[in-house]
Order: structure tokens, then sequence, then C-alpha cells
């Protein structure tokens, strides 16, 4: 019957559970042995793959445009009708296959996952989770309704970022008083979301047997290599090694900016790092944003230039910004080999590293569907995602200048590969502030639910990992910054990922000034074992060392700051 099965989620938009359940119906019939295995785990791929791909579509519809509400209830519709009867017949056959005590090849870490799924899984919380997708949805109709008048026109914040890059230092603060005061007006019904979040996920976590979120998320994310008290090892060595080269990057800012105090408005993104003066301007149209993206990705490596320029002619990139489309960037897998990326492109230089960065994961997802059979050896974690992506950053940016076919001069190329070295150092106390809210919102969930104490914790992290600049004045807008982070929202826990991916990318970056040619070629095999390895092994494969410690953490910066040193020289301090 599975030879009759689409490959194209297409094909199946429109199809009830009553014309899925037969497959899951005829899987849990099957007798289970070591004959039977591949061929049974290869069918149990085609007809979940398939529901993967109907509910990425149906989602990124959601995020295309977030006051389609037609869009919205296609995927509430199918979440309940369809995923939410998956989720319980998935479960049943993952019991199936552990019960079976069969180990295929490629899957000791794979079983190491399900196991975790299935003592995680509770089919009372199989309607929360789509509760929970629908407050997503609410929180990006929020977040994507935002726009601000400036100058007699409507602008999304997202189109009024590029007047941060200004020399008119009036016309920044203008903007960014603006872009503060828009936000501030939704912070009752941020709160308001918050509450219904934070309730909803202990709701879940105790249905599972845990009276701590924290613990169930851990389990759900796979995350069997480290443990909380590693995270806090990490804030501890960020707050040794990086805060002081974070706050030397802020004072050499203050310094070419000519000012006594360094404000929010002379800052950019999440009013951490500093903009491009005078600003880089890489691409007119997003046309020559992919056309030259694709010449870089083929310099890094010519089949990962084919591989992004067939994502071009099929359609599967969506990046300029416009009213109404969810903030932010991601990358999807919409079918085998079939990665989707979304962002929201104005002209600047962040939009180039986003792209970047979001081809790092649609080539991770391609390496990975391409070399292994089965969905469970697709289940790369999402530190080792993040390697991939922000490896990629970091590979490409030798060729960021015309001659090499990207989008600037040779000094704009240095300005532009300082900028990006600068923001990875600021991101790691960024990171910190956001990862130890977290632990600490989910281990004091009474004092959470209250939004006021969120603000003192977040304003108190701030000022502990990213001193340096003044926010004297603006004590509500710092304060309120926790729910500018939609990870906090959305996905929680899910920012420590980032951290410790950078630094495994940095090893690789390290690996690639010495041998580019020999650091891609690692980048890509330890990409092509998806999840079939633990995070060290897939870390030791790319060239890294899996670690959090102050001495590691110590080395890498001191990489960061002579490539910064050597930059400037370049750049002449511009």
């Amino acid at each position: 019957m599975f030879d009759a099965l689409p490959r194209d989620a297409g094909a199946v938009q429109e199809w009830t559970w009553a014309q899925y359940e037969p497959y899951f119906s005829d899987l849990n019939a099957r007798e289970l042995n070591s004959t039977t295995v591949h061929q049974w785990l290869a069918d149990w791929t085609r007809v979940a793959d398939l529901l993967h791909q109907t509910f990425a579509r149906l989602r990124i519809a959601t995020t295309l445009d977030t006051a389609d509400t037609a869009a919205v209830e296609r995927l509430q519709a199918f979440m309940q009708g369809v995923w939410e009867h998956a989720e319980i017949a998935n479960n049943r056959l993952t019991r199936k296959l552990l019960d079976s005590g069969l180990e295929p090849d490629g899957y000791a870490a794979p079983l190491r996952a399900l196991r975790a799924d299935v003592e995680l899984f509770r089919e009372e919380n199989v309607p929360l989770f789509t509760e929970e997708q629908n407050l997503h949805n609410a929180f990006n109709a929020v977040i994507g309704a935002q726009t601000v008048n400036w100058q007699g026109e409507e602008r999304t914040l997202t189109q009024l970022k590029p007047v941060l890059h200004s020399d008119d230092r009036d016309l920044r603060e203008m903007a960014w008083r603006a872009i503060a005061d828009r936000r501030l007006a939704d912070r009752d019904q941020l709160n308001d979301l918050w509450r219904r979040f934070l309730e909803l996920r202990l709701k879940i976590a105790k249905n599972a047997g845990y009276d701590d979120y924290r613990t169930f998320r851990w389990k759900q994310f796979g995350r069997f290599d480290y443990t909380p008290q590693d995270c806090e090892t990490f804030h501890a060595a960020i707050e040794q090694v990086v805060v002081p080269a974070a706050t030397r990057i802020y004072e050499r800012q203050r310094r070419l900016l000519g000012v006594d105090r360094l404000r929010p408005w002379d800052l950019d993104r999440d009013d951490v790092y500093p903009p491009s003066r005078p600003p880089l301007k890489p691409f007119q149209t997003v046309d020559e944003l992919v056309r030259k993206a694709e010449a870089i990705f083929t310099r890094v490596d010519p089949e990962l230039g084919a591989d992004f320029a067939s994502m071009r002619q099929r359609g599967l990139l969506d990046l300029d910004n416009r009213k109404g489309k969810a903030p932010g960037g991601y990358q999807v897998a919409i079918t085998l080999g079939t990665p989707f990326i979304f962002m929201n492109a104005i002209g600047l230089h962040d939009d180039v590293q986003t792209l970047l960065h979001e081809g790092g994961h649609a080539f991770h997802w391609m390496e990975t569907s391409r070399h292994l059979p089965y969905m469970h050896q697709w289940g790369y974690t999402s530190e080792m995602a993040e390697v991939a992506s922000m490896s990629m950053e970091l590979l490409a940016a030798p060729y960021l200048a015309e001659k090499e076919g990207g989008y600037y001069s040779e000094t704009d190329a240095a300005h532009a590969r300082r900028e990006h070295l600068e923001h990875n150092l600021l991101f790691w106390p960024f990171m910190a502030v956001v990862d130890a809210f977290q632990h600490w919102v989910y281990t004091h969930t009474d004092q959470a639910a209250d939004p006021a104490n969120c603000d003192a914790k977040w304003d108190e992290l701030w000022t502990r990992f990213l001193p340096g600049v003044d926010w004297s004045g603006l004590d509500e807008a710092r304060a309120t910054g926790w729910q500018r982070k939609l990870h906090i929202f959305l996905y929680p826990f899910y920012y420590v990922d980032y951290g410790l991916a950078q630094v495994g990318a940095t090893q690789v970056w390290r690996n690639a000034l010495r041998d580019q040619a020999g650091a891609v070629r690692q980048y890509r095999r330890a990409l092509a074992l998806g999840g079939t390895r633990t995070l060290p092994e897939l870390f030791a494969a790319a060239g890294a060392k899996f670690a959090f410690d102050a001495a590691t953490l110590g080395k890498l910066v001191a990489l960061y700051d002579r490539q910064l040193n050597e930059l400037y020289a370049i750049t002449n301090g511009h």
C-alpha cells in the first residue's frame, strides 16, 4: 500500500486523519524483526515525512502574512484534526521499535532520543501542544502588526532599523525612541501572553510527571551531553573572559563616534551590536542579495553553491520585508532535500549574514537527508544545527569582496568581517542574559508569573553581562527587553544552543584560517552525520571540541582580538 503513497505533500493537503490512519495501522500490525526493520523504517519515514511536509507548509503560510486568518485556521484545523492523532500513532510505533530491542546501523544515538520521547509522551499533552502553537500565532500577530508613522509614511519596525545606521545621532535617537514607544504600547498584551505561555508549559511538564519544566525541556531537546549546571559554568566563563572583551568593543565604538556616553541608539539589533558606520550597502534588490550569496557559497564549495542555486530555481526563498510578515528568519525543511528560507531583508549587512546563516541550516538538511535514509537519523540537535549555520557565516567571510563574487570593495569587506567578529563576541554576553533569564524563569515560576519580576531580573542580568552602554532615563525600555526576544516566548531554552554552537563554529573557523578547504571538508562530513552521533562526537567530526570552560573560551576570545586588530588596521578604524 505504501507504493501508492504520494511523495509530495501537495497531493495530501486536504487529507483527513482517516486517510493517514491505515498507513499507521499497517505499520503497527506488521511483524518487526531484523529482516523487516529496514523496510518498516522506510515506510514509516514516508508517511511521517508527508505529515511534516504538510505542517511545514501550513506554518510557513502563517508567517508569510500574519494577518491571513484563513492560513491560521488551516494550520489549527490540521493540528487538531490530523497532527494530534499522528502524535499518538507515532508514539505507538516508537514503543514498538523500542520494545523490539533492535538497533539498526546508525541508530544508537536516535534510539536514545526516542526513549526520551516515549518517557515524556502523555496523550493529554497533545492538545496542549496545539494550544501552544496557537499562542505562537498570537505572539507573531502582535509583533507582525507593529508599525510606526515615520516622516509621513507607515513603516514596520524592521524597515525603520536602517535609520539607526545614520550618521545623524539626533535622527537615530528619534527612530530608536519611536521603536521603543511602539513596543511598549504592546507591553500589557505581551504580558498577558507570557502568563498564558508559562501556565501552559508548567501544565505540560506536570502532566509528564515533572514538577520542573526545565528538566522536562532538557529531555525534550535531547540534551544528554550537558546539564543546566554546565550552562551556569558557561555563563561564569563568559562573564570572566568575554565581558571584558565586549566592554572594549563598546569603548572603541564610543571613541569612534566621539561621544561622552554610548547610548542604545548608537547600537542596532537587540540594542547590543554596533551598526555599520558608515553604513554598508551590500545590495539594492533581493535578487542581487541572492545572486551574490550563490556566488559566495560556490566559492566555499561548488556543490553547496549548486544546492543553493536549486533552492533559488525552485522558489524556496522568501526574503523581503513587508507589512504583516512575521519577524526574524528561519529555515525549515518542507520535504526530503528541500529546505525553505524565510527572512526580512532591508538592504543591510545583517541581511547578508542572515542569508549565509540560514544557508548553513539548509545545507545541513540537504547533507543529512541525502546521506541518511530514515527520519530518526535526521534528528540532529539544535546545538549542531547552529554549528552548521554559524560556521557557514565564518567560512563564507573570505569571499565577501566583489572580486570573489561578493558584495563589497576590499575595505568594505574588511569592515563587514570586523563587524561580524565584533558581533560574535558581543553575542556571548547577550546569550548569557537570555539563557540565564530562562533558567531563572523556570526555576522561580511563582515569581516569573508576575511580569514585573521578569522586568527586574532581566534588568539585573543585563547590567551584569552588558556594561558599557548608558541606559539612564530609559529604564522601562531596558527592563522590558525580554519581551523583544521571541525565543523567550516561542522557543524556551533555545538560546544557549547558539552560544555553544559559536564555540564550535569559531573552532571550525580557526581550522579554516590554516586550511580553508580542509575545514570545509570536515564541516560537510559532520553535517552528513545528522543525528547519528553524540554532540561531542559531532563537534569532533567538525574539528572542534565541545566545551564550556573559561580556558577554552579564553583562547577563542584571544583569536577574535587578534583578527579584529588586523581588520581595524585595514579599515583605519572606520
